[in-house]
């Protein structure tokens, strides 16, 4: 097999900052990194400068199950000798007696086969490289400093194949073509971060490019074949930009501003530093967008810019500093673009996720380190409310800006944050603390009223409660109430729904077809109107439905959806398989090449949120074969933990079957 290499430069400058015994601060790292794509390996060459603060006999680099040889030294301008070194608890410690206030420059090479952190794919048989630090993983590929305290600058280069793009963060300051049908590309970055932002993407791309309000250059990057999903996927992109450096009131800290969607993505989307990578699943239509679009992890990564990225939590007692605001900032984003009563239903849906969440009993302190992802997100960004709530919108926003501006491309604690808007708020907020940060029951009462005080459209929806047997829930769907309104009456009593409850919008229909899957005759032809609704969740539900409750026109339905694919994962085509070969006497297509391309959405070549789905379906219909259970088991290595349990949990159930 042909090896495909791709050359990397890496150079890295950075603030002094402590390593653990405080002894040493590294301040630039150049290295040449060649990644060999067909053997998911890494070898590179690095040289770090760096100054000694206090004389010690050793520092250290963190390196993840990696090799080294060739370790030099260099002291001052002299000449370069070897350096003593060991490689040992995933740490390289080099051994020299150094001394305080002499510059270094160390030199060695390093190979690697990450297990995580840099994953090495296949898309659409093409190669696909992708960076996921994660906190602290980037020492799996490139030997760094774990610490989130530790802030660095980092350029990188790379040299690549002309028809492949290489992102990375910061500015492309080179692209210089080379002889052999290659190109040299350079990166810049001009202020520090943590290590686990640094980040790559190597892959086939186009790109779309726009200018914000304040100059920024934002570049919106798109498979060749996805043309058509540029718009939908990143529309907003640049008014949510716009609205965040005005709101924050603090100017967007980097130099440019990227975006790449990437295959098998671990998340929804990461913040790295000037270049976020989201899921490809989220590269949607025009239609796809209506029901399940970037706009909320677009608003959310573009926040972490400036909390996360720019100012950084020292440890994980004050996660929310980065997740609360992102998430909130992400709200206020998207209440700029699709208004209030969206914005405070945003909120009343935390408020309940969190109730449940107390109710559970696994409520937890918002300085928990181990609290779960509901806590951090949605009650940081409650706490940021009620204190915007509590102070007014101009102590806020100042105390805000006072915050960035003293400890940007730094470290924070909460109290870093209370102390800037207890500064300009003139009296303590310990109460405030304790009360809804520290203590462990989040404050569902207290955060209901403020939105019942602040919203006509919350006391309006708490009003519609059909589960109370109101006499007027009939009447709610006739008359003006709130489409949101509207939707909780028809999960509550599907039976109401009449002929004109079809002609409200997507978001009723879509409600509709939810809910009333027992489909009365009387309705039989608003229902199947829903087939042409631009909603690939209304068409998935209205299929099926209309295919259960009318046997003798499955012909028709099948006929009328034969094109239609839906989203990424496929979710109307595989439906549309599945009952196309539950229909014995519909022979318009092929059913065994029908069943092939089933089997086929198995394949590694394919997302997990596809693979998931096929194999759910062939489950369904008891036709997981010899091919489909091959699948099933190179599943249960892949990289994605969902899909790996679920492939785990399969095989077992179906082992059980065969017993």
């Amino acid at each position: 097999m042909k090896k495909i290499f791709i050359a990397f430069c890496v150079f890295i400058s950075g603030l002094a900052y402590a390593q653990k015994t405080d002894y040493v601060d590294f301040i630039r790292a150049n290295g040449m990194l060649n990644i060999v794509i067909d053997s998911s390996i890494v070898k590179g060459n690095v040289w770090y400068n760096l100054n000694i603060t206090k004389s010690t006999d050793s520092i250290f680099l963190d390196a993840v199950n990696m090799t080294f040889e060739n370790v030099e030294i260099r002291v001052g301008d002299s000449n370069t000798q070897k350096l003593d070194y060991s490689n040992v608890e995933n740490k390289i410690y080099f051994k020299y007696p150094f001394q305080k206030n002499q510059s270094y420059t160390i030199y060695f090479n390093y190979l690697a086969k990450p297990k995580q952190a840099l994953y090495f794919l296949k898309r659409e048989n093409e190669p696909q490289v992708w960076t996921q630090g994660q906190g602290k993983y980037t020492s799996h590929w490139f030997p760094s400093l774990d610490d989130t305290n530790d802030k660095i600058i980092f350029n990188l280069s790379t040299v690549k194949k002309s028809e492949y793009s290489f992102i990375a963060n910061g500015l492309n300051t080179v692209t210089s073509p080379l002889p052999d049908n290659s190109v040299k590309t350079s990166y810049q970055m001009q202020k520090p971060m943590s290590s686990y932002l640094l980040a790559l993407v190597y892959g086939k791309y186009n790109k779309k490019t726009a200018t914000s309000k304040s100059g920024i250059p934002l570049e919106y990057y798109y498979y060749p074949e996805d043309s058509l999903k540029v718009e939908p996927t990143y529309r907003y992109s640049k008014q949510m930009f716009d609205f965040l450096e005005e709101e924050i009131g603090f100017a967007y800290p980097w130099q440019n501003y990227k975006q790449v969607p990437v295959h098998d993505f671990l998340y929804a989307g990461m913040e790295n530093t000037s270049l976020t990578i989201f899921s490809d699943a989220f590269m949607v239509d025009d239609i796809g967008f209506n029901d399940k679009n970037y706009v909320n992890v677009n608003a959310h990564e573009l926040a972490h810019q400036w909390f996360g990225d720019l100012v950084t939590a020292k440890s994980g007692e004050h996660h929310w500093l980065q997740e609360g605001f992102a998430t909130y900032y992400a709200l206020l984003a998207e209440r700029d673009i699709f208004g209030d009563d969206y914005f405070y239903f945003k909120l009343l849906e935390s408020v309940l996720e969190l109730s449940r969440q107390d109710l559970s009993g696994n409520g937890t302190s918002l300085l928990d380190p181990k609290s779960s992802s509901l806590t951090f997100y949605q009650r940081g960004a409650w706490v940021l409310h009620a204190l915007r709530d509590q102070v007014g919108d101009v102590i806020f926003k100042k105390a805000v800006r006072n915050y960035l501006e003293k400890h940007q491309y730094a470290n924070v604690e909460t109290s870093d944050f209370i102390q800037e808007v207890e500064n300009l708020y003139g009296r303590s907020l310990s109460h405030f603390v304790n009360y809804w940060i520290k203590n462990k029951a989040f404050p569902f009462d207290d955060a209901f009223a403020i939105l019942k005080r602040q919203s006509s459209f919350i006391n309006e929806y708490a009003m519609v409660d059909c589960e109370a047997k109101t006499s007027k829930c009939a009447e709610y769907l006739k008359y003006y109430v709130s489409d949101e309104a509207k939707v909780k009456v028809i999960s509550q009593v599907p039976a109401l729904v009449t002929s004109d409850v079809f002609k409200n919008n997507l978001k009723v229909r879509q409600a509709i077809s939810e809910h009333v899957t027992k489909i009365p005759e009387a309705l039989k032809e608003d229902y199947e109107s829903l087939l042409d609704d631009k909603s690939y969740v209304t068409i998935e539900n209205a299929l099926y439905n209309l295919w259960v409750n009318f046997p003798l026109e499955r012909s028709k339905y099948l006929s009328k959806t034969r094109k239609i694919i839906g989203f990424s994962d496929k979710n109307v085509r595989m439906l549309w398989i599945v009952l196309n070969l539950s229909t014995p006497y519909y022979e318009a297509d092929n059913k065994q090449e029908l069943f092939d391309e089933l089997v086929g959405y198995t394949k590694e070549k394919y997302n997990a949120d596809v693979r998931i789905k096929a194999f759910t379906y062939l489950d369904l219909i008891k036709s997981c074969d010899e091919d489909c259970q091959a699948e099933l088991e190179t599943a249960k290595s892949h990289h994605n933990w969902r899909l790996v349990k679920f492939a785990k949990e399969l095989s077992k159930k179906l082992e059980n079957k065969k017993e």
